[in-house]
């Protein structure tokens, strides 16, 4: 006796199609399951003979074989127990075999109850895309599966309700597909809590604006974690597409929460110093998404910069180049995403005081020397804006005044990410900080003031191909901000719906010089000691 149910795993963070075998044959009894399946998967026939018992179904006394095919790819976790579960009750002639257009995925406790998975969205974005018309899950994960259009999702609690719903005796209520509102956010700290620091506010602005990585350096207090965690709060609502993405990063990561549907807030993530390169970027015997990639989307902060392992920091030069992280193990490789934006504090030196106007350096300038170059120069010149965070005045301290609120800041950020996605429209590019060099040179074009500017830093500052273009990439976002919108058509531009080319208007020097003021930090804490 031979049955087959069709079910779905999950690969990095792509789903695939299963299809869960059973064959009940003559001999001695027996349960075995092949198809390259990991421990998990091989547990999955203990489980499986408990919730058959417990559910008060027959049990063959036979000898049982489960194929999960295809078989030459790896099967983790233990998602497959209800296939099998219904496959054995298919075979063995007690449920009638459903077709090809039904899924099944679920986790069995020893009582026949179902368990949420980790990955669902991907298997119900896979399913969707297969053929596949109804889908069903454990409830917990209901809500994230319903995400998928064209696809009717049941929510379950036990196997049971399956078995009736495939009997016909209680038909199970599909779940709503589950909608998208980008104002149903979480709730972040705001920038009118902030008092003084207009030079870091204005930066922070414009990293939110563009996209860009940026350094905060300065003495311990002066509010450099206060203003890295209120940076969330002025980034753009996430558009469906990038909900999708976070969410499917974190299904798979199995960090949603029970019952969660799509995540609405842009991530913000924080880990400590002392986590691992493999944390870091992801990884694993099965690679798994890590923190470049739990901030896809949203913010990195590393807080206490140089207190990293440098082969930590090091993982960070792909993601923040290419915008996606390669984890490559015995297994398989994956890749996952990893478009963030990087905010990093750090201290001028050990003790922290190096620079501060009333309490003096007690570091030697070999020990400061040391403490920076924990940083090394590919990393730096990675990073966009380079910010000194300058003691907060008792004046403003004391002021009753708060800064300017999130809402006001975010409204300007929101307008300049608008004007960019018009500009670049088509070219697969969504801000400032992502364009290619082709597209730098196109956009991000000088004036002949400007042009002149940049020459003469080019020699002075030492800037490398890669800081040079960064530099044209944040003067492009300053403008952005300014109000400076599409300019006139000019022949090689990308095209709009109608024909027409589209570029932007020339830099000015003041947007170029205040760029270039966020490049100049790193020579004087690097190279002036």
């Amino acid at each position: 006796m031979f049955a087959s149910i069709q079910s779905l795993g999950v690969r990095a963070l792509a789903g695939f199609s299963v299809t869960a075998e059973a064959d009940i044959s003559g001999g001695l009894p027996g349960f075995t399951i092949v198809g390259l399946p990991d421990s998990a998967v091989k547990e999955s026939a203990d489980r499986v003979r408990s919730a058959c018992k417990n559910l008060k179904y027959p049990w063959p006394a036979s000898r049982i074989t489960v194929n999960l095919a295809p078989a030459d790819t790896r099967k983790t976790g233990p998602v497959y127990d209800l296939p099998v579960l219904l496959a054995l009750l298919c075979a063995s002639g007690q449920l009638p075999l459903p077709g090809p257009e039904r899924a099944f995925v679920g986790e069995l406790s020893l009582d026949g109850s179902l368990r949420p998975v980790a990955g669902v969205l991907p298997m119900a974005l896979q399913a969707a895309a297969c053929g596949v018309r109804e889908l069903f899950v454990p409830a917990d994960n209901a809500a994230e599966a319903a995400v998928a259009e064209g696809l009717c999702v049941y929510p379950a609690h036990t196997a049971a309700e399956v078995v009736e719903h495939l009997r016909g005796n209680a038909a199970l209520t599909p779940a709503a597909c589950t909608g998208f509102d980008p104002r149903q956010e979480g709730a972040f700290a705001d920038f009118a809590d902030v008092h003084g620091q207009p030079e870091a506010r204005r930066a922070l602005e414009i990293a939110a604006a563009g996209g860009h990585n940026i350094l905060l350096v300065g003495p311990p207090g002066t509010g450099k974690s206060m203003l890295a965690r209120r940076l969330p709060g002025i980034l753009p609502p996430l558009t469906r597409e990038e909900a999708v993405e976070v969410t499917g990063i974190y299904s798979v990561a199995g960090l949603l929460p029970p019952g969660g549907g799509l995540v609405t807030a842009r991530p913000f993530r924080s880990p400590h110093h002392s986590v691992s390169a493999a944390a870091l970027s992801g990884g694993g015997s099965s690679p798994r998404p890590g923190e470049v990639s739990l901030a896809h989307c949203g913010v990195l902060f590393l807080d206490e910069l140089p207190e990293f392992r440098r082969e930590a920091l090091e993982v960070l030069r792909q993601p923040l180049e290419d915008g996606v992280v390669t984890v490559s193990r015995v297994a398989g490789s994956a890749v996952y995403p990893s478009r963030l934006t990087l905010v990093a504090a750090m201290n001028p030196c050990r003790c922290g005081y190096f620079g501060h106007p009333a309490r003096p350096c007690t570091c030697l300038p070999s020990a400061i020397d040391r403490y920076r170059q924990k940083i090394s120069g590919p990393l730096l010149d990675r990073i966009d804006l380079h910010v000194e965070v300058a003691p907060v005045a008792y004046e403003d301290l004391a002021g009753e005044a708060g800064g300017e609120p999130s809402a006001a800041i975010r409204a300007r950020v929101t307008a300049a990410r608008a004007v960019q996605q018009a500009r670049y429209a088509g070219s697969g590019v969504c801000c400032n900080a992502q364009l290619p060099a082709a597209l730098v040179r196109r956009y991000c074009r000088p004036g002949p003031e400007a042009a002149a500017l940049l020459r003469d830093a080019f020699g002075r500052l030492g800037l490398s191909a890669r800081a040079y273009d960064r530099v044209l990439r944040v003067a492009r976002t300053i403008a952005d901000l300014e109000g400076a919108g599409l300019g006139s058509a000019l022949p090689g531009g990308v095209g709009r719906p109608g024909g027409a080319p589209r570029c932007a208007a020339p830099l000015t020097a003041a947007q170029v010089a205040e760029a270039l003021q966020y490049r100049s930090l790193d020579r004087k804490y690097w190279y002036n000691l």
